[in-house]
């Protein structure tokens, strides 16, 4: 027994000899490592703020999120999958008619987000130069194929909108059809245009226009919309979002945007978002707006 206990007391006595021998010289290395530790903490909380940045830039690029104009209000609303979204939706005042555009880059997360900015400023200087939508989108995506850089591909809805008359005309770039809904209740289709941008310089695009009655309701909409999926993994699809927007048609446009949004939402449930999610609601209120033969 006492010799087991000597035995004991020697153990510890040298472990704690050896313990005294190697602290000295790992206290360098632990000092070395909480200052990596520091650093990395410091640049994560850079980096945070720089994605917060870049994404108050983002929404400042696009529109505020109820615009009135005449007798038309336009709602939107951006979320992203990742910090900052590769969608973006503007609205721009020229002369008597407002020109707006939904566009998609393809992709998301950080590079996504980073062209999005590019692709703002080459719609607002093209829209500057002609109000002609298929004018538009044909310059835009004659100088995205012409850049040296190769950048993903994207979707571009673009109208020029007549607040007095209600008349639309658009060009949409390979984007999800848009849905204008008629007062009765018919829902029509707007996809005319041509390609996705930055497949080929030489695309042709074309345009075509139709007007907006009181208590009519355009629906513009990234793919995101119709991709998001529930539990099962089904999308949310076409057919919801037709209906959905049916069922809000009588609300203004900031109430079908959250109406829309939220079926969406509670449709997908708890599963992650798939892609961002862009949606803008314009929506003519006058029930004496003139109509054109």
């Amino acid at each position: 027994m006492r010799a087991s206990a000597l035995t004991s007391g020697t153990a510890v006595r040298r472990a704690i000899e050896i313990n005294s021998s190697v602290q000295p010289r790992q206290r360098p290395r632990r000092h070395e490592l909480e200052h990596k530790l520091a650093a990395l903490q410091k640049d994560y909380a850079d980096l945070h703020t720089a994605i917060f940045e870049a994404a108050q830039v983002h929404r400042r690029l696009c529109a505020p999120r109820l615009v009135r104009e005449g007798d038309f209000e336009i709602a939107s609303e951006i979320f992203a999958v990742r910090h900052l979204p590769g969608d973006f939706f503007t609205v721009q005042s020229r002369g008597d008619q407002n020109i707006f555009a939904l566009g998609d880059i393809s992709g998301k997360g950080l590079a996504a987000g980073m062209w999005t900015t590019h692709l703002v400023g080459l719609t607002n200087n093209y829209a500057a130069i002609s109000s002609e939508p298929q004018a538009i989108v044909a310059g835009v995506n004659h100088d995205l194929c012409a850049m040296p850089l190769t950048m993903s591909l994207a979707s571009l809805f673009l109208g020029k909108l007549d607040p007095v008359t209600g008349v639309l005309e658009y060009c949409s770039a390979g984007h999800p059809p848009a849905l204008l809904l008629r007062k009765g209740g018919e829902l029509q289709s707007l996809s005319e245009g041509g390609l996705l941008l930055g497949v080929t310089s030489t695309a042709t695009y074309s345009s075509a226009a139709v007007q907006l009655g009181p208590d009519e309701v355009l629906l513009v909409y990234s793919d995101g919309i119709i991709e998001s999926r529930n539990p099962k993994g089904e999308e949310f699809g076409y057919e919801r979002l037709r209906e959905e927007f049916r069922r809000a048609q009588t609300q203004t446009a900031d109430a079908i945007l959250f109406s829309v949004l939220g079926a969406v939402q509670d449709f997908a449930g708890t599963q992650p978002l798939m892609d961002d999610m862009t949606l803008a609601v314009i929506r003519r209120t006058s029930a004496n707006a003139p109509v054109l033969n």
